[in-house]
Order: structure tokens, then C-alpha cells, then sequence
């Protein structure tokens, strides 16, 4: 589209926008870019509307088709109303579960959202309070809904909002739902349309009693009582990072036995505006800073924190010389993995038909891990949607122990349909306590993995390019890395390469084509090397970023030569970051 054509459909819509439908705040501040005399303001606000992505709705709060606000959160809300209208026409009460995070504007997305299911004859089960999506997640089984929502924009920065839809599984939407939820919304075609006007009776707050009943049904998942008895008073610090997991994290890491954990205080200010970092992120070490300072000055064991809707886990351990050290998202996967199969061993639930959950991107030892002990393996797609429909196919025929991702967040039970820090944390600090026990820390319990399976290094590269050139240059960068693909990654050639978006892989030796058995496609390339170097270039559905995850092996006989297969494996990913021109 020329840029005068871009101009004209903006204005045109950005018109739409100053009818009495949008309230006077509004319609100000679109008057305000529509007579400003650069435009990129107005562009960026209604070049396009905000879209469904692995995260659901997720922008930058403000005014317009693209932006976070009362119009686009009540589009989207009126389009699930006319959708689970349609899908359940049958029941006599369609019921919903609305949780909202600490961001900014949550609260109000939250109540509107309530107001507009409950205008449309839907029943709104709203949270007291900010709550876990997690929670969220548990309600919409225990309440027997058939939809829920959360307004989160999980670990962004804070000038982000996000919507995220969930079914009555009580995972995010997938196909159908999921497009023609879209399609729903997509009909909205201005704020007239949206039922604002509540009805009160059919919006019913929840609290303190499902609180309850979430973390008397995690305690089930304790698999070493007796080693957290041992090592109850083991210092724990904990940070919120101003977010939901401040009054549930504790009492759920108590409800298993932990008698010492530690706040940090500034963290535990629940704030929008996220003041003691720039990012609320715990893959982010300077999220972590505060808490790891607190870990030293307290003589801690282990450092856990949560993002804003506590669905992902970010962790610090001491290493061998007493130094804190961050473990990255596949580390404390492998970790989980590592102790939920050897405990299920031990206690004798191994009986054949279990099963692991990793994504594409996340490292291959988990897989190396499962199938040494004879556990079975799935490979889903980015998105723990993807790991919640396995759950639910597999549903009353296998049974599920646990599922993860390289982005920090892991499943532990079968009653939650998304990623659960709640539990991750619980999990975590028995992890901690079950290692004490065989004189091990964390972090030796991991070296310890690395030499029964093999070593692993993994690196994920994030190239951020904004706003609407950047999605551009994001798809030219796609498009180059699928019509001419590397034949070589630092030094070793390319023996498969799988294009998602295609469902068609080639096997590079044998000049073989493959057909890649997933649900739908996806925007994803992955390169396999023969020196078992695994690369993966994905598009960010949530962010404006490309990424790239990395991830090189090597065989160490024993802990002595962990160090220099670690140097190694560091020059490696320098030279892939080089092949692939980043």
C-alpha cells in the first residue's frame, strides 16, 4: 500500500472514531493526531486493529484500532459474547470467569468486560482483586464455564496491556475457536455496537474461597513431603515484581511446608507502573536484582520471582563458588522434567501410558530425558495452548506429568490449562529440598543432569523492530532465511530443514522432502546440524521481535569437564549468531 494510500485509509477510520459512540476523552485525543501535522503517531495508532497472536490480544495502551482500550477490549469481549452465544445456544446460563493482572487499566478492562458479557445474558464470575492467570485458568474448570478471559500483558513493559480468551477446557482458544472468535470480532465495526450497559445480577464476584481450593488441590501434586519436612526452614526469597503471585506464592510455597520465606519489600508494592524495574520480566537479570541482593544478604538457598499475571518462573541458585547464578527457561524445564520422572519412578506411578510436553523451541534433553525412562513425548508449537490441547486430547486415556517451554513457563498439574509460576515455585523449592536431601544444591543436581544426558547450551537472540516498518523488515527477514537456506551453521552443514509454515521439511543428505504432522501451520524455520546444533527463527507472536533460539550439545564424561564444555559451547553460539548475520 503506497503511503498516500495508508494516509487516507488511516483518516478514514480514525473519523470513525469522533462519532458519539466514543466518549469525549477520546474523541479529543483523535482529533489531536488527526490535526497534527505528522501523521506516524496517527498511523501507528490505526494502521491496523489489534489481532489474536500465541498471546491473544496484547498492544500498547492508547487510543485507536491498534492500541489497548475501552473499544478494542469491549470489541473483542462483544464478539466472544455473539460467539459463545452461538457455540452453547443450548444452555440455560452461558458463564464466564474475568481475572485481571496489576497493569494499569487492568481493573477497569476487567469490569467493562464484566458489564458487556453480562448485557449479553452471559454470566461474569469476576475476581475480587488482581489474581494468577493460572487461577484463572483452574476457576473456569471448577466453575464449569464455557469461557474465560484475563487482562494481562504478562512480562511486557508497562506501557503494554493484553487480553487473553480462554475456553471451557480452561485453556487459551485454539481452532476453531480462536478464528472465529476473530471473525466475531471483526464484525464490530464500530462502539455502538458493543453492549456497555451491565446487568448487575448476572456478575458475581469471586476471591478468597477459590484461593483455597486452587492451593489445597497444588499441595496433591507434592511429591517429597518428607524431604520438605527435612528442610522446611531452607531460606526461600520470593518477588512478585509487583504482580499477582504476592499473597498466592507464599501461601501456596507455606500450604507445602515452607516455614522461611523471604520478601522483598519494595517488589511486593503491587504497581502498573512497575517502579523498581524497567521490565517486569524474569528472564531479565535486572528483574531479578533486587531479589538476588536480598538472597546474598540474607544467606538465602534459592531466589524465586513471578511476572505480573505469575505465569512464568524466573530463578537464581548458588553455583559451586557461592556466586548467584540465573538458571534459564530450558534449565529449570530440564529440571523439572529430571525430578517429576525420577520421582514418579521411585513412587511407582510409571505405569506405561505417561506423558511429557515441550515446545519446538525448548531444548531436545528433555526429550533425551523422556525417552530413556520410557515417558512419551510431544513437540507442540510456541503457545501453551499447544500444550494444553495434547492435555485434552489425551484426556482420561494418558496421564499427564508435565509440560514446559523455554520462555519460563511449566505445568506440573492437570487441573491448570496454562503455564502455572504458582505451582513452578512450589515445585522449584522441592526440587531444592528433594537435592538437599542427596547432599546436592540446585545447581549441582543440573551439572549433575548434564552428565547423564549430555550438555546442552542454549541461547535465545530477540532483534526487535517496531511499530509497522518493523513488522516489514521481520517478514523480509522470514522470507530471506526460507528462500535461501543455510547449508551451513558455524561450521557444520545443515542436515534437516523443517518450514512450518509449510508443513514441509527436507532431510538435506538424502535430498528427501518431509511432511511435518502438526495441527496448523505456523511461521517458524528450524535447522538441524550434524553436530546435533538445533536453530530456530520464529517471529514473536506477542512482541515486535524476531527471534532466535540456539542451542549446541556435547558429551561430558564427567563434572570436571563441564567448565571447558561450556566455553565451548559459547564460542559455538558466537559463530552461529555470525552464520546467521545477527
Amino acid at each position: 500500500m503506497e503511503n498516500s494510500d495508508l494516509l487516507a485509509m488511516v483518516r478514514s477510520k480514525a473519523q470513525g472514531w469522533l462519532s458519539e459512540s466514543y466518549d469525549a476523552e477520546t474523541r479529543a485525543e483523535v482529533k489531536r493526531m488527526l490535526d497534527n501535522e505528522d501523521p506516524s503517531e496517527l498511523i501507528e495508532a490505526f494502521y491496523k486493529d489489534l489481532e489474536f497472536g500465541t498471546g491473544g490480544l496484547r498492544g500498547i495502551m492508547g487510543v485507536g484500532s491498534n492500541r489497548m482500550n475501552i473499544y478494542t477490549v469491549g470489541a473483542a469481549t462483544q464478539g466472544l459474547s455473539n460467539y459463545l452465544k452461538k457455540e452453547f445456544s443450548k444452555l440455560p446460563q452461558i458463564k464466564v470467569v474475568i481475572g485481571h493482572d496489576c497493569r494499569n487499566n487492568s481493573r477497569k478492562f476487567a469490569e467493562i468486560s464484566a458489564d458487556i458479557f453480562s448485557a449479553n445474558g452471559i454470566k461474569a464470575y469476576i475476581f475480587e482483586d488482581l489474581r494468577p492467570t493460572p487461577e484463572m485458568s483452574y476457576a473456569i474448570r471448577k466453575l464449569g464455564c464455557q469461557s474465560g478471559i484475563i487482562l494481562t500483558a504478562s512480562h511486557n513493559p508497562k506501557e503494554y496491556n493484553g487480553y487473553k480468551a480462554y475456553w471451557d477446557d480452561g485453556a487459551q482458544m485454539i481452532a476453531p475457536h480462536d478464528r472465529n472468535t476473530i471473525a466475531e470480532v471483526n464484525q464490530i465495526r464500530n462502539a455502538g455496537e458493543i453492549k456497555f450497559k451491565g446487568n448487575k445480577s448476572l456478575i458475581e464476584v469471586i476471591g478468597k474461597e477459590m484461593d483455597q481450593r486452587y492451593i489445597n488441590d497444588l499441595t496433591t501434586i507434592s511429591l517429597s513431603p518428607e524431604s520438605i519436612a527435612r528442610h522446611k526452614d531452607m531460606k526461600i526469597v520470593y518477588t512478585p515484581i509487583h504482580g499477582t503471585g504476592v499473597e498466592i506464592v507464599p501461601a501456596a510455597l507455606k500450604a507445602f511446608g515452607f516455614t522461611n520465606i523471604i520478601h522483598v519489600p519494595e517488589q511486593d508494592i503491587v504497581s502498573g507502573d512497575f517502579p523498581t524495574v524497567i521490565s517486569p520480566n524474569p528472564e531479565e537479570p535486572a528483574a531479578l536484582a533486587m531479589a538476588v541482593q536480598r538472597a546474598k544478604d540474607t544467606d538465602a538457598e534459592l531466589v524465586l520471582a513471578t511476572d505480573p499475571d505469575a505465569d512464568r518462573v524466573g530463578a537464581a541458585v548458588k553455583n559451586n563458588e557461592g556466586e548467584w547464578v540465573l538458571l534459564n527457561g530450558n534449565q529449570t524445564a530440564l529440571m523439572f522434567v529430571y525430578y517429576l520422572i525420577t520421582r514418579w519412578k521411585e513412587l511407582g506411578k510409571i505405569k506405561g501410558n505417561e506423558y511429557i510436553v515441550k515446545t519446538i523451541v525448548s531444548t531436545e534433553l528433555i526429550r533425551t530425558i523422556a525417552e530413556r525412562n520410557g515417558v512419551e513425548l510431544y513437540d507442540v508449537y510456541t503457545g501453551f495452548k499447544w500444550i494444553a490441547a495434547i492435555m485434552k486430547d489425551n484426556e482420561g486415556k494418558k496421564t499427564f506429568i508435565g509440560g514446559g517451554e523455554e520462555s519460563y513457563g511449566f505445568l506440573c498439574e492437570d487441573f491448570v490449562r496454562d503455564k502455572d509460576a504458582v505451582s513452578a515455585c512450589t515445585m522449584l523449592a522441592e526440587t531444592a529440598a528433594w537435592a538437599k536431601d542427596k547432599g546436592l544444591t540446585l545447581y549441582q543436581l543440573l551439572q549433575n543432569i548434564y552428565v547423564e544426558y549430555g550438555f546442552s547450551k542454549e541461547a535465545g537472540i530477540s532483534v526487535v523492530k517496531k511499530g509497522k516498518s518493523g513488522a516489514e523488515e521481520i517478514e523480509a527477514m522470514m522470507k530471506h532465511f526460507r528462500e535461501n537456506p543455510l547449508t551451513q551453521i558455524a561450521g557444520s552443514n545443515v542436515t534437516y530443514v523443517y518450514d512450518y509454515a509449510t508443513l514441509k521439511g527436507l532431510s538435506v543428505a538424502e535430498n528427501e522432502k518431509i511432511t511435518l504432522d502438526m495441527p496448523t501451520t505456523s511461521n517458524v524455520i528450524q535447522y538441524f546440524t550434524e553436530d546435533n546444533t538445533k536453530v530456530s527463527i520464529r517471529p514473536s507472536g506477542t512482541e515486535p521481535k524476531i527471534k532466535f533460539y540456539c542451542e549446541v550439545h556435547s558429551k561430558v564424561k564427567n563434572l570436571e569437564e563441564l567448565p571447558a564444555a561450556e566455553l565451548a559451547a559459547q564460542e559455538k553460539i558466537n559463530q552461529i549468531k555470525i552464520s546467521l548475520g545477527i
